[in-house]
């Protein structure tokens, strides 16, 4: 088969892998996972790349604005990583999240104030990778919201005591 044959043969091959996660031109990286359960929402976070991804993490924070007062709240929630069959992407989906909870300080009078309450107090810390989308299932009515975490460039030293 002549070398011309064999590209047409690869271009079509490859066009066959991708259909169905083509539109209008571009890739669609949302293809392959699973869609959004009933009383859930997919959010995918695209993250741009880094020099140094190994050392860089990414924050998850999944919640909700409220009014609450001078105490501590927060949610509980578990947050499980998945894989997408045949694929082996990751993904991730908050099974259960339950409360609000908070402390029991005694709060003036009017000092409620609106506020993003996450779950777990700080959220979740995942691996950051900028070559895959960043997909996460989360309840409706709750949003998410992300930050990455960069160590200092320098490390101090310790001197023993």
């Amino acid at each position: 088969m002549p070398l011309q044959s064999h590209q047409t043969a690869l271009a079509a091959l490859a066009l066959l892998m991708l259909n169905g996660c083509v539109h209008a031109g571009k890739v669609d990286e949302k293809v392959p996972y699973p869609k959004a359960e009933a009383g859930y929402q997919r959010h995918v976070i695209q993250l741009p790349a880094l020099a140094e991804e190994h050392d860089v993490k990414l924050e998850l924070q999944v919640g909700k604005t409220m009014q609450v007062d001078c105490n501590r709240h927060s949610f509980g929630a578990t947050l499980v990583e998945h894989t997408v069959q045949g694929w082996g992407y990751p993904y991730y989906e908050v099974d259960s999240i339950n409360g609000p909870v908070s402390t029991r300080m005694a709060c003036p009078p009017g000092t409620e104030i609106s506020k993003f309450v996450a779950a777990n107090g700080n959220g979740f810390v995942v691996r950051y990778n900028s070559k895959l989308p960043v997909v996460v299932y989360i309840p409706a009515g709750f949003e998410l919201r992300y930050r990455t975490w960069q160590p200092s460039q320098e490390f101090k030293t310790v001197a023993p005591e």
